[in-house]
């Protein structure tokens, strides 16, 4: 392939030296669905991506980095790469074709990602991600986690979550000051929520903002003076499942709708 010289590394970048860590994120995909498609997000200098290129589906990547995005087209010619902010991207240019969206995510946008991919939830079913551990974590523990949170239930009310393995500190150059970990979200098949979706996250973030409190005390405003009966009134947001944050959603729409 020739001899390349890399981008530079920017503040906040960390990539990837360890080619078998690389690997394991791209056996990771397990074409659910069937689709074709695979979207990178950020691939640097390739080190993953060089993976996916052998996998007998359509790989493109996204990248802001000018440089990256020079090294990029020099090293696989052939490569589709998209050079904007994933967080701007219209996914309309998909044409409703299914794309799975795999990446070393920056750290300081991870989250950001995920309620993207949220949005695009029905184009996306499956997504493979390197995170910093704890917010890996967080996104796929259950009820009942000190770490379970506000991600973690809108995630989970589409997407099946597994968390598969932890990244040492030493396979990055620089290294970052934290362990990471990888995770794999699928699409499940609930397209619509059974509640308002709109109230169910206006919920979700009133009561994960005041987490330590009973679910009485965090929805209070919400409630406009109306008092409602509820089995969850007790609990702390860290307890409910998603069905369970759907069924007070009802409860409180349907109080809502006698003001």
């Amino acid at each position: 392939m020739g001899n390349y010289v890399k981008p530079k590394k920017h503040l906040g970048q960390h990539f990837l030296e360890d080619m078998s860590i690389a690997q394991r994120i791209a056996d990771s995909l397990t074409i659910h669905g069937g689709y074709k498609r695979v979207l990178e997000i950020g691939p640097g200098t390739g080190a993953l991506t060089q993976f996916l290129l052998k996998k007998d589906y359509l790989t493109e990547v996204v990248e802001v980095d000018r440089e990256s995005v020079q090294f990029l087209g020099m090293k696989y010619p052939d490569l589709k790469v998209y050079e904007e902010n994933f967080l701007k991207m219209d996914f309309s240019k998909f044409n409703g074709e299914q794309i799975a969206v795999v990446g070393n995510f920056p750290y300081n946008i991870s989250s950001q990602i995920l309620f993207k991919v949220l949005d695009e939830r029905d184009t996306v079913p499956e997504v493979v991600g390197m995170f910093q551990k704890e917010v890996a974590e967080r996104i796929a523990e259950g009820p009942g986690s000190k770490v379970y949170g506000i991600l973690s239930v809108l995630l989970q009310a589409y997407y099946d979550i597994e968390y598969l393995f932890t990244v040492d500190e030493d396979v990055f150059d620089p290294p970052p000051k934290v362990k990471s970990g990888v995770i794999r979200l699928i699409r499940n098949n609930v397209q619509q929520l059974d509640c308002d979706e709109k109230l169910f996250k206006t919920i979700i973030k009133a009561t994960f903002n005041q987490r330590r409190k009973m679910v009485r005390s965090s929805i209070k405003g919400l409630l406009q003076g109306k008092v409602i009966e509820s089995e969850f009134l007790t609990e702390r947001p860290e307890q409910m499942s998603v069905a369970d944050f759907v069924k007070l959603t009802n409860t409180v729409e349907s109080a809502l709708k006698e003001l």
